[in-house]
């Protein structure tokens, strides 16, 4: 599960990052946040192809999802490329899909968090819907919680505690160093951190951050050039219970 990638220079990191890391690690299936992806902020039909043809199985989303309009039809199209799902049946697109590779049938969740974020049905229920959905339906189930708030983040980890394979964060574009297996055989971290440039804040030129915030003025956000990295995690899932064995921290 790879973190938020960051506008065409993200992009181009997971191209040439991610199919090295997918052999390395023998990943079966392979879920990246594409929220950023597009320059400027959003995501565009062409940044997903890219990233699905970079090598991710599923694309999810977050609050940007739907910063542009030209995407929606994309949404309802595609059957792995994914936005939150507390978002409800008006909004374009779908929060759950399944990545069938014949020998193992993973369920993706993709939800958005509440606090201090926009107020959408409650994570918790609509969590509980899906896991009926999907539990005739595969052998295990991973989620995407993109949460502002450490502190929903974590109570969601031990809600899902021995009902999912996985659940990790996204959102924050900084990555946590909290991965761990939780009590009940569930892989948890609090954020996946991003696809994108160093020396950056989440990926955005320092200096017009820096003017944002001590201006409080509009500012047009440019992602800086130089060294990128891709961050996640690789965890190993025992099909046979759907217990999580390791979860790995990615840093490349």
């Amino acid at each position: 599960m790879v973190g938020d990638v960051v506008s065409a220079i993200g992009t181009e990191k997971l191209i040439a990052a991610l199919p090295r890391l997918k052999k390395e690690y023998a990943a079966d299936v392979t879920v990246v946040n594409g929220e950023n992806a597009a320059v400027g902020n959003g995501i565009t039909r062409q940044a997903a192809e890219q990233i699905f043809a970079a090598g991710a199985d599923c694309i999810t989303g977050g609050n940007h999802t739907f910063r542009r309009r030209e995407f929606y039809d994309y949404l309802d199209e595609s059957e792995f490329c994914l936005r939150p799902e507390n978002y409800g049946d008006a909004a374009p697109g779908h929060g759950i899909c399944v990545v069938d590779k014949g020998h193992v049938r993973v369920g993706v969740v993709n939800l958005l968090g509440t606090v201090f974020m926009e107020p959408l049905e409650n994570p918790f229920d609509c969590m509980d819907r899906a896991l009926v959905r999907l539990q005739d339906e595969v052998h295990f189930t991973v989620v995407d919680f993109h949460a502002e708030a450490t502190a929903e983040k974590r109570a969601m980890g031990f809600y899902l505690d021995g009902k999912v394979a996985a659940i990790v964060g996204t959102h924050t574009h900084v990555q946590t160093a909290d991965a761990q297996i939780l009590p009940n055989g569930t892989a948890y971290m609090t954020d996946l951190g991003m696809t994108g440039p160093v020396q950056s804040v989440l990926g955005v030129e320092p200096s017009l951050a820096i003017e944002k915030m001590r201006t409080h003025l509009p500012v047009r956000f440019q992602n800086p050039s130089g060294d990128c990295l891709l961050q996640g995690v690789c965890i190993d899932v025992d099909k046979a219970n759907g217990k999580a064995v390791c979860i790995e921290r990615i840093s490349v």
